[in-house]
């Protein structure tokens, strides 16, 4: 009986010991974020995974930069460094004509790492926040907008890429080579 409780205490010990959260803690896809006020003090710890902090429907990128979203947004905006070699060719290639519909949930761990980094390219790259459209959905990936189902949408994040209003092509949930390269490899499929 005394070695269960060593064992318990020394895990209770484990856990309220600092630098020992876990490896999805420590990258950023837990559930919650310390929600701060304007002066910067601790208010609550919001949990993304309830549906009170559900996005839902069309929504403006500003949504994401303000509490409490922003408390996971910007982290992941300002930690993303895109391949500048990468951002050359979407440079080279413009904006004319292509227009982004960015399927995501704000509970979705895949969401709020990949949306903050598609944005951080979409404004390395210039792209106008007037040709982006955001989408967002609960945890059975539907949305309340009228033709929503049209889209498809399996897995979040989702970003649509259109060319002339035809789709061209997708990134669903996580890239094949980078966010980037993949937005590249749409983009010239066609040319």
């Amino acid at each position: 009986m005394k070695r269960i409780w060593f064992l318990f205490i020394s895990l209770l010990f484990c856990l309220t010991i600092p630098g020992t959260q876990t490896a999805e803690a420590q990258s950023g896809n837990k559930e919650t974020s310390t929600v701060k006020n304007n002066t910067g003090e601790a208010m609550h710890d919001l949990n993304f995974s309830e549906q009170s902090t559900w996005v839902l429907g069309y929504f403006k990128l500003d949504r994401l930069m303000n509490p409490p979203y922003s408390t996971w947004f910007l982290k992941g905006y300002d930690d993303y460094k895109p391949d500048s070699g990468v951002i050359k060719k979407l440079l080279k290639g413009g904006t004319d004509g292509i227009t982004i519909t960015i399927v995501m949930g704000t509970w979705c761990p895949d969401s709020r790492r990949e949306t903050p980094r598609f944005i951080k390219i979409l404004d390395t790259w210039h792209f106008p926040e007037d040709k982006v459209t955001f989408i967002g959905v609960d945890d059975l990936k539907q949305s309340p907008i009228g033709d929503y189902d049209k889209l498809g949408i399996v897995r979040v994040p989702t970003f649509i890429i259109y060319k002339n209003n035809i789709e061209t092509g997708r990134i669903i949930e996580n890239p094949v080579s980078s966010l980037e390269q993949d937005m590249v490899n749409i983009l010239s499929r066609n040319e």
